[in-house]
Parts: structure tokens; sequence; C-alpha cells
């Protein structure tokens, strides 16, 4: 195959096709020459959607590092910002909502509190129960991170034309409903 590499990405152009390459067509390669019956398709999309959330996640971890935050942190606080006055959930519901262990959560809500930007408060139904609302300072720092961390994610998109991204979207869509069904 000839190739033209990119030196900074490790991806190449063939020049007979123009089309680009990536690490995963150089997987699909590698599968071919060691194993040419199996049926390697699947990497297409499943290697490639977690390449690409990595790449995602690294740089929202770089934005949110600039105060103070992890993606995980965000998460929290996003999800919290995105609810009704007075911005409070359940534990449950942040940890069952965000897909992360019980655990995870509490240890990341401790942080949080720490930082002041949740408080935990006695549940008004239930006063066994707690609720994790998000303060002043952390419905502040959310809206000040929510258009920076939107125009990242646009960034992030800008290789696909608006069709593409709607495609692309519609695509995902369809593929998540189908695994979240199990």
């Amino acid at each position: 195959m000839f190739r033209r590499e990119d030196t900074v990405s490790g991806n190449y152009l063939d020049v007979k096709t123009d089309r680009p390459h990536d690490h995963v067509d150089r997987v699909r390669e590698q599968w071919r020459a060691a194993r040419p019956e199996l049926d390697t398709a699947p990497l297409e999309i499943v290697a490639r959607v977690g390449r690409i959330a990595a790449l995602f996640d690294a740089s929202t971890n770089a934005l949110m590092g600039r105060f103070g935050l992890a993606r995980g942190s965000w998460d929290v606080l996003a999800s919290l910002r995105r609810t009704e006055p007075p911005h409070e959930l359940s534990p449950t519901d942040l940890y069952r909502g965000l897909m992360r262990t019980s655990s995870a959560m509490t240890n990341r809500i401790k942080r949080l509190e720490r930082a002041g930007l949740v408080e935990r408060t006695a549940d008004a139904s239930d006063g066994r129960s707690r609720r994790v609302r998000l303060t002043a300072r952390g419905r502040a720092l959310v809206d000040e991170i929510a258009p920076l961390h939107l125009e990242n994610e646009r960034a992030l998109l800008a290789s696909l034309t608006p069709a593409e991204q709607e495609a692309l979207a519609a695509l995902l869509r369809t593929l998540a409903v189908g695994l979240e069904r199990g």
C-alpha cells in the first residue's frame, strides 16, 4: 500500500484511494496478515468508538483541569445544574444517571463538597436520606464552564460537516438505544 503518513497522529493517507487510514485500519491490516480468516469488521466501529471516547475524555479533562476538575466531577455538577432549583438529586439518582458505582459517586461527592461546590442536605420527604445540592459557587462554576465545554465539543467534531454530525448522531442514538435495552 502506498502511504503518506502524518508524523503527528501516525495516521496515513492511502495515495491510491485518497482515503485516510487510522490506528484501527492498521490493527485490521495486522489481523488480516496474522489471521486472514477472522472477520474484523466490528473493529471498524467498536475500536473506533473506544479510541474516540478516550480522545474526547482527554480533551474534556484538559479543559476541566483548568478549573481544578476532572470529567467525572464535571458530570456530577452539570447533572445537578440541569435539574430544577434547588438543583439537587439523591446520590442514587446521580450514580445511576451517570452510570458510576455507588462508592465512586460517594468519593466524588465528598471531593466536591470539600471544594464547596455541592452540599449534602436532608431529604424533606425522608429524613433518613440525603440529597446532593449544587451550591451557589458550584452553580457559578458550571455556568462559567458550560459554554467553554460546548465549544470544546464543537472543536472535537470540526472534521465532520453538520450533515455528517447529524447522521452520526442518529446512528449512535440507534446503537445506544439498542445496547441500553439489552
